[in-house]
């Protein structure tokens, strides 16, 4: 008998998935715990916990997640649960979904925005 517990996803969050400067990946990404992204992504990502997406980072597509900081460059449509957190080296295009924006100055901002109440 095996007595293996299994992890909820409550047991995940907290640990984070981390993608380096110089990566580039075609695809998507699907994640329960925290990721963070300092690399390059041609895709969509789906994540339970929260992304932070490095200064030197580069996203072509689709992000929906509970929370969110961006230093990089995102062009696309975001759906973000509760915050997003747009940092003065951010540079965002395409269509925003969000339940808080937070702006520093300096950080491009050329996005249709939706916000809604949770």
């Amino acid at each position: 008998m095996s007595d293996k517990k299994t992890k909820s996803d409550y047991d995940l969050l907290g640990r984070t998935n981390r993608i380096v400067e110089q990566t580039i990946i075609t695809g998507n990404i699907v994640c329960v715990a925290d990721f963070r992204l300092d690399g390059e992504l041609i895709g969509d990502i789906t994540c339970k916990g929260k992304i932070v997406l490095g200064p030197k980072s580069k996203v072509e597509g689709n992000i929906t997640c509970k929370n969110i900081d961006i230093e990089g460059k995102f062009n696309g449509k975001l759906v973000v649960e509760e915050l997003l957190g747009i940092k003065k080296s951010a540079k965002i295009s395409g269509e925003v979904v969000v339940g808080k924006l937070a702006i520093e100055p300096g950080a491009i901002f050329e996005a249709s925005c939706e916000m809604r109440n949770s």
